[in-house]
C-alpha cells in the first residue's frame, strides 16, 4: 500500500511564486517526515540548476511570473525524462487539464482542496502511479463525453461579465490578474461559441449557467 512507504529520503523540489504557499508546502512535507525539501520562488531558479541537480518529485504551479508552467514541465522532462511531476494549481479549466494530461504529468491537485491531497499524490507517484483529484476526474469525464462546461472560476467571470464589469473590475473582484480574466473570457467565448458579449450572455442564460439578466 502506498500509505506505508517510507518517504523520508525523497528529494522534493517545490516551485511557486507565493511565499505563503511555499511555506505551507514546507510545513506539510516536513510534518509528514520528508527531510529533503527545496523551495524555488521562480522557474528560473530551478532551471538554472536543472541539469546538475535532480529530484525525485517536482511540485509546480502552472502560473509563474517568469515562465509558462507548461514550458517548465517540458524543460524538466527534457532534462530528466523520468521525472515525476505533481501540478498544484488554481486553474480547473478543461483546456488546462487537457494540456497537463497531454504532458503526462503524474498528478494534478487543485489548490482549493485540502493540502492532504498533496501527500496522497506524493505517496502515489512515488510508487509509479498517477493521482488526479476527484475534480480532475470529473473534468476528464466531461472530456470523454464531449462536454466542455465552464469551470467554477469561469462561471465567476461569466457572472461578472453579465453584470457589466470590465476585465479590470473583474480582476479586482476575484483577486486575479487581468491576463487571467482575459484567458477565462476567451475560454468562455470558445465554449459557448459566442460572437460577442450579448451573444455570450444570451447563450449562458439559455444553457442555465446564469439566471435571466
Amino acid at each position: 500500500m502506498s500509505e506505508n512507504i517510507d518517504l523520508s529520503e525523497l528529494r522534493i523540489a517545490v516551485v511557486d511564486d507565493h511565499n505563503l504557499v511555499l511555506e505551507g508546502f514546507r510545513s506539510l512535507l516536513t510534518r509528514n517526515g520528508l527531510r529533503h525539501v527545496e523551495l524555488f520562488r521562480s522557474a528560473a531558479a530551478l532551471t538554472d540548476i536543472l541539469r546538475t541537480r535532480t529530484y525525485d518529485i517536482y511540485i509546480i504551479d502552472v502560473e509563474l511570473p517568469d515562465m509558462d508552467g507548461f514550458l517548465l514541465i517540458d524543460a524538466i522532462r527534457e532534462a530528466w525524462p523520468s521525472a515525476r511531476i505533481i501540478v498544484s494549481t488554481i486553474h480547473d479549466e478543461l483546456w488546462t487539464v487537457r494540456k497537463l494530461v497531454a504532458r503526462n504529468v503524474d498528478a494534478i491537485v487543485y489548490k482549493s482542496l485540502d493540502m492532504a491531497h498533496v501527500m496522497e499524490a506524493i505517496r502515489d507517484v512515488s510508487c509509479g502511479e498517477h493521482y488526479y483529484c476527484d475534480e480532475v476526474m470529473t473534468a476528464l469525464g466531461m472530456m470523454r463525453n464531449g462536454i466542455d462546461h465552464p469551470s467554477q472560476r469561469e462561471m465567476d467571470v461569466l457572472q461578472a461579465i453579465a453584470g457589466g464589469l470590465t476585465s479590470k473590475e473583474i480582476a479586482q473582484r476575484l483577486f486575479i490578474s487581468e491576463n487571467t480574466v482575459e484567458a477565462h473570457r476567451k475560454s468562455l467565448f470558445q465554449k459557448l461559441e459566442a460572437r460577442n458579449i450579448a451573444d455570450l450572455v444570451m447563450k449562458a442564460v439559455k444553457r442555465g449557467y446564469i439566471g435571466p439578466i
